[in-house]
C-alpha cells in the first residue's frame, strides 16, 4: 500500500526525505483497512509517512500486530535533488529532471537510479516472502517501491514500470505462488 499524501505545495522532490503525511481522510482509511487481510505480517519502510499510514490503518480497524520496519522498502533516493523544487532541478538539469520519463539507469547526483531501487526492492520482497512463507504480508511503502515490485512481478523492463501511476493510500495486491515456475510465480490482482 502506498503511504498517505504528503502536503507539498512547493512541489519539492522529497524522495527519502522524512516527510509527514495527511491521514485526515478517515472514511478512506476505514474503507482501505476493511480490505486488508486479517492475520497478516505488517511491514513499513523506515520513513515517517509509511509508518504513520500503517498506524492509521490500524486505528481505522485493520488487524495489525507489531509493525516491522524494513528500510529496503524506502522510496528512491534522489540525492542532491531532495529538497529542491522541480523548477530548481529543471533549471540545473534540463529534461533529466523528468526522471520518470527517462531511462531507468539514470542516477540523480548522489542518489540512486530506478534500477538500484528495483534491485533493493526485489531483494526485500524475496527475503520477506521466504521468511513469512505462506503468510499474507502488508507493506506500507512508496510509489517508486511499488513500481519496482510491479516490474519484478510482471517480469517487466524497468523503463515500462516507471510509468505506472500509484495513488496514495491505494492497495496493490501481488501474490506469490510457491509451486509455480519462477518466471510465473507472481500475479498482480
Amino acid at each position: 500500500m502506498r503511504h498517505a499524501p504528503v502536503p507539498n505545495p512547493e512541489r519539492r522532490c522529497y524522495g527519502q526525505s522524512d516527510k509527514d503525511c495527511d491521514v485526515s481522510n478517515e472514511a478512506l482509511f476505514k474503507h482501505q483497512a476493511a480490505l486488508l487481510p486479517k492475520g497478516a505480517v505488517w511491514y513499513s519502510s523506515n520513513l515517517l509517512r509509511a509508518r504513520k499510514t500503517a498506524e492509521h490503518l490500524a486505528k481505522a480497524g485493520a488487524e495489525m500486530g507489531k509493525l516491522l520496519i524494513d528500510p529496503a522498502l524506502a522510496e528512491q533516493h534522489f540525492g542532491s535533488w531532495q529538497g529542491l523544487t522541480y523548477v530548481e532541478i529543471a533549471k540545473d538539469h534540463g529534461s533529466n529532471h523528468l526522471f520518470w520519463l527517462g531511462p531507468p539507469e539514470f542516477r540523480p547526483p548522489g542518489g540512486e537510479s530506478f534500477i538500484d531501487l528495483r534491485e533493493r526492492t526485489v531483494k526485500s520482497i524475496e527475503k520477506l516472502t521466504a521468511e513469512h512463507r505462506g503468510r499474507d504480508i502488508v507493506a506500507t511503502a512508496h510509489g517508486g517501491t511499488i513500481r519496482a515490485a510491479l516490474s519484478h512481478a510482471f517480469s517487466m523492463h524497468p523503463e515500462a514500470a516507471v510509468r505506472f501511476e500509484i495513488d496514495n493510500v491505494s492497495i496493490t495486491l501481488i501474490e506469490h505462488f510457491e509451486q509455480a515456475d519462477p518466471a510465473h510465480a507472481w500475479r498482480v490482482a
